[in-house]
């Protein structure tokens, strides 16, 4: 599996993509056409060191050309970019989708993650095909012309493992729902809004971007504190250590008010790297629903009798498998891992250490299994039509919603169970 669908999900939702699409339309950016705005160029003294902070969107032509002029009109001494190591890495060579390991996604539980990452990845694609061009390519222009001048590059921003780890430690159930939201509508709603070159330069203005970010603030507090306040931090720490006197650095606009106001400040940059490690109630959630089913058919068969019993084993067997089925059959599974599905989802609710998706993906794999073309088409993918009709996406569904359905088969299943004390 590449590293990068695992990265990139919350950046780009940020980074001008699904939340900035969304919230744009939410502000009625979509009735006005903002100028193009000149390149400014944000002057910065640090001590005996001028810092050039240069603000781009990361699917703008303009800041492409904004880059080029900047470094060839200032030479800085340094030029510093919004990127890690691996997103340079990334950038340069792009999705190596051939890469992909769709048993390591499965069985280290990250299908919904990918399954998200390639929404993603598509949506960024297909917006930048509008715009004429890739996503992030202004970072890439920065590292080519310092390259070719033999400038020192550095990479300003932290481990993007890191920190989608951290967000995912900090975030609320609400927000992880508000997110998947965005996710979904930048991706299945894109005829609905409109997002053209010249609402992506105007989104650059400090005051549209001071509502995106309150915004942004008041819907999901700890993604902007994870993404954008703690960035803002440990790219202004980068900036004070680069080398040289005089630097450019090359972020998104989005990042250059906070920035300038982390200048100076006392910055505990191993507070903000190290991720917390915290209790994992889904394991815990995988041991209690079995001690509670045991408990209830238990106390049935010692109060009701057997009769009663086999009928409870019998709606949990309904409940989980049927609904588990249900998710195999949306996602357009073969008939023969719906029925797997359907089989194996009432005994893996029951086992902390397996899940229903895990037998349907498994089966689903081994009717229909993936070709080299779809892993090609993996960043080609538009609708819902097309993640269904590729077999690696499919598989990857089938596991999802086999799992979605088998979870909801539990919470239905267990309140039926305890009705027959009645």
């Amino acid at each position: 599996m590449p590293s990068f669908p695992v990265k990139l999900a919350f950046l780009c939702a940020f980074n001008l993509g699904i939340l900035v699409k969304r919230l744009a339309f939410r502000l009625s950016f979509k009735t006005r056409t903002p100028p193009i705005l000149a390149m400014e160029l944000e002057r910065v003294r640090l001590s005996e060191k001028e810092v050039l902070l240069l603000g781009t969107a990361h699917i703008s032509t303009k800041s492409v050309e904004e880059v080029k002029e900047a470094i060839e009109k200032e030479m800085p001494d340094v030029v510093g970019v919004e990127l890690d190591f691996n997103r340079l890495r990334q950038l340069k060579l792009g999705n190596r989708w051939q890469e992909t390991n769709i048993g390591k996604i499965i069985s280290s539980g990250q299908t919904y993650l990918f399954l998200f990452t390639l929404m993603l990845s598509n949506f960024q694609r297909s917006l930048g095909q509008k715009l004429g061009i890739k996503p992030g390519m202004e970072m890439v222009e920065a590292v080519r012309i310092a390259e070719e001048k033999n400038i020192p590059i550095m990479l300003l921003d932290r481990d993007i493992n890191i920190t989608l780890k951290r967000a995912m430690h900090k975030m609320k159930l609400t927000e992880k729902i508000k997110l998947l939201y965005s996710i979904l509508l930048g991706f299945f709603s894109e005829n609905k809004i409109e997002i053209t070159t010249s609402t992506i330069e105007g989104l650059k203005e400090k005051d549209v971007l001071n509502r995106l970010m309150q915004e942004l603030a008041r819907e999901m507090p700890s993604i902007k504190s994870i993404l954008v306040d703690e960035r803002d931090a440990y790219i202004a720490r980068a900036i004070e250590n680069s080398p040289g006197k005089k630097i450019l650095a090359v972020v998104g606009a989005g990042h250059i008010e906070g920035i300038k106001r982390h200048f100076g400040e006392k910055i505990d940059i191993a507070a903000i790297t190290t991720v917390p490690k915290g209790t994992n109630y889904m394991k815990i959630i995988g041991y209690v629903i079995p001690a509670i089913f045991i408990v209830l058919i238990a106390a049935l068969f010692y109060f009701k009798g057997g009769g009663v019993t086999l009928t409870a084993i019998a709606y949990w067997a309904l409940a989980t498998g049927t609904l588990a089925a249900l998710g195999v059959i949306i996602a357009r599974g073969h008939p023969l891992t719906v029925l797997a599905s359907f089989l194996a989802a009432p005994v893996t609710t029951l086992h902390p250490l397996l899940a229903a998706g895990w037998v349907a993906g498994y089966v689903e794999a081994k009717m229909r299994n993936p070709k080299v073309k779809d892993f090609e088409n993996l960043s080609n993918l538009n609708s819902l039509g097309d993640f269904t009709n590729n077999q690696v996406t499919r598989i990857l569904l089938v596991v999802a919603l086999a799992n979605v359905g088998a979870t909801l088969g539990v919470i239905i299943g267990i309140p039926l169970v305890a009705s027959l004390f009645g």
